[in-house]
């Protein structure tokens, strides 16, 4: 491939985990950066390298953006990864990565995605196995590569304290939503619809991620235990990236030794168009997260008007500004009251539904996407 004028960079795309069916977290941001940036960039060259063909909704190749599948799958960045670059015939000036991981071994510039360290603040929630590769991989990608992308402010002040890595070196790039998927529905019938789909009857408060105990959905559950007029819908996967949904188990079984089965709702995976009409159709959100990088649901929350209640830790103060109530993730009586409150004080919830409204048009793919361009411009270019 060669460039199309001397200041045309040559970059390289790690697209692996965007690559799935069911996006979350950091594989929606992935796939996000990779859809605007064929969008909003038609000087640089690009390829994605994926270790499988692109799934449908990818964008469609065209002269500049191309993809090239790598093999194998299973030793991705310590094989598959090096192996392609030092043998491509036309290097790339960088390679970019929506990851913690960048190629173990690499002739060309790379930069690193580190979303946050939740790994070194609970390590008692991750298998050994991800654990170790969390650990050596960030370690690795936080020393090697040339600069590094974070979604908040509170998490590069992480990095910075964890690892002492130059403040420089790290570019915080706030992850967005998609407005076209996700604004407020007035028509209540469309609502009404997909509520009876979910079985969801009456009021409800909902809570959107992977099911898993950083989530702090026990707490979350038990609060449940005392608030009979409102039911809990539970929006997320089991099996999260790199298995680290594994203990979900407790959180299934949880409403049943509270025997309060038929007021918890547990949905599974939900696609866009219907978690945008549950969103519409809730009292509130919350999020009482033990810790968080960004919060994507949170912002997809607000968007559509729903009032929230996340966590006082990490970077969910950052996200919500004034928009969102605040509570102390370890206190039960907090969290109950905030729910009471919010669900109960019609005044409030207004007030707080439209500052959501503006908070969450802060955000957007578009922005995130031209500030990862710029560091991939100035790295390219270096």
């Amino acid at each position: 491939m060669s460039k199309a004028h001397a200041s045309a960079l040559n970059i390289w795309i790690d697209g692996y985990e965007a690559n799935v069916p069911q996006r979350l977290g950091s594989s929606r941001v992935a796939y996000e950066l990779i859809r605007h940036l064929e969008k909003i960039d038609h000087e640089n060259d690009y390829t994605i390298v994926l270790p499988a063909p692109p799934m449908e909704d990818f964008p469609k190749e065209r002269p500049g953006f191309s993809y090239k599948i790598l093999r194998p799958k299973r030793l991705w960045t310590t094989i598959s990864l090096p192996l392609a670059l030092y043998t491509a015939e036309v290097k790339p000036d960088l390679i970019f990565s929506p990851t913690h991981y960048i190629p173990r071994f690499s002739p060309v510039k790379t930069v690193a995605t580190i979303f946050d360290l939740s790994f070194l603040h609970f390590p008692q929630y991750f298998q050994k196995r991800d654990l170790w590769r969390l650990k050596r991989g960030t370690g690795f990608s936080l020393k090697r590569a040339n600069h590094l992308i974070t979604i908040s402010n509170s998490s590069k002040a992480d990095i910075v304290k964890s690892y002492g890595v130059s403040r420089d070196k790290i570019t915080v790039a706030y992850p967005g939503y998609n407005h076209e998927v996700f604004y407020p529905v007035k028509d209540q019938k469309k609502i009404n619809k997909t509520l009876a789909k979910y079985r969801v009857v009456g009021d409800y408060v909902i809570f959107v991620g992977t099911i898993q105990p950083r989530k702090n959905l026990i707490r979350l559950i038990n609060v449940f235990a005392k608030i009979d007029n409102l039911k809990l819908v539970i929006v997320g996967k089991t099996t999260g990236l790199g298995k680290q949904a594994w203990m979900f188990k407790e959180i299934l079984k949880r409403p049943q030794e509270l025997g309060i089965e038929d007021r918890i709702v547990f949905t599974g995976f939900v696609p866009n168009d219907d978690l945008n009409l549950l969103l519409n159709g809730a009292k509130a959100f919350i999020l009482p997260s033990l810790w968080e990088g960004f919060g994507i649901p949170v912002v997809d929350a607000m968007a559509v008007g729903c009032p929230v209640i996340v966590s006082d830790v990490s970077s969910l103060p950052e996200v919500v500004g004034n928009a969102g109530l605040l509570v102390d993730p370890y206190s039960q009586d907090q969290i109950e009251q905030a729910i009471r409150t919010i669900t109960s004080d019609k005044k409030l919830a207004l007030k707080k539904s439209k500052e959501g409204l503006k908070q969450a048009a802060k955000f957007s793919w578009d922005k995130m996407t031209k500030t990862v361009l710029k560091v991939l411009q100035e790295v390219g270019n270096e």
